[in-house]
């Protein structure tokens, strides 16, 4: 689709999808590097909501509210919902969630929409490596109502192999029942990025693409 092509270059040019030599968190080596911290300006989060709200419209079926989980997930779900509304007027709730409740002025953790008994939620998520966020939203979500979270959207899955032969999107699966959505795969950055010019450079070159799957033949899932 358009929005996933725009969204890939959009990624490049914010700084924020970049290919070199890193090494991630879990020790692994990676050829690329997704660094969503690198969102700053209002152009960003505006382009960001939209590129979000274009994903999201596609899974809204039956869905009553967005959810955002602190921290990233708060502006990412606010700039959605906005966006639902500016580009397809789509008028629908969200919340998110504070680290610590408050026992004064309007107390609670969430923020925003309270669910209700009979919803359906959609989890507003930046990327996700073990499924921390979304292993602790359910059931924060599931203890203020009896709620169904039935989607999760994400902007970029890598498509690796978690601690137990299952990717992070296949464990929240598994463990919750959870469909993940992601704007694009690592796959679809491959294709669109190959031998193609950002800002007059080729990113992923001959040597940047047998890196990259490489990698994708070591650590993926094999989809």
């Amino acid at each position: 689709m358009q929005y996933q092509q725009d969204f890939i270059d959009f990624m490049v040019e914010a700084g924020v999808l970049t290919f070199g030599d890193f090494t991630t968190k879990s020790g692994r080596k990676t050829p690329y590097f997704v660094n969503t911290g690198n969102y700053k300006t209002s152009e960003h989060i505006a382009k960001l909501g939209s590129f979000y709200a274009a994903c999201v419209k596609d899974h809204l079926d039956d869905i009553d509210f967005l959810y955002g989980p602190a921290y990233k997930g708060i502006p990412l779900v606010v700039a959605t919902a906005f966006a639902l509304y500016k580009d397809y007027d789509i008028n629908i709730p969200y919340c998110f969630n504070r680290k610590e409740a408050k026992d004064h002025g309007e107390g609670g953790s969430l923020i925003g929409y309270k669910p209700q008994d009979g919803d359906h939620a959609m989890i507003i998520e930046d990327v996700i490596t073990a499924g921390t966020s979304v292993k602790e939203s359910v059931p924060l979500l599931k203890g203020m109502a009896d709620v169904c979270v039935d989607s999760l959207i994400i902007s970029v899955d890598r498509m690796e192999k978690g601690a137990e032969d299952k990717s992070a999107v296949q464990e929240i699966d598994k463990i919750f029942g959870i469909t993940t959505y992601p704007l694009v795969t690592v796959r679809d950055i491959i294709e669109h990025l190959y031998n193609r010019e950002i800002g007059g450079v080729i990113v992923i070159n001959d040597q940047m693409k047998n890196a990259m799957e490489a990698h994708l033949e070591q650590y993926g899932i094999g989809q």
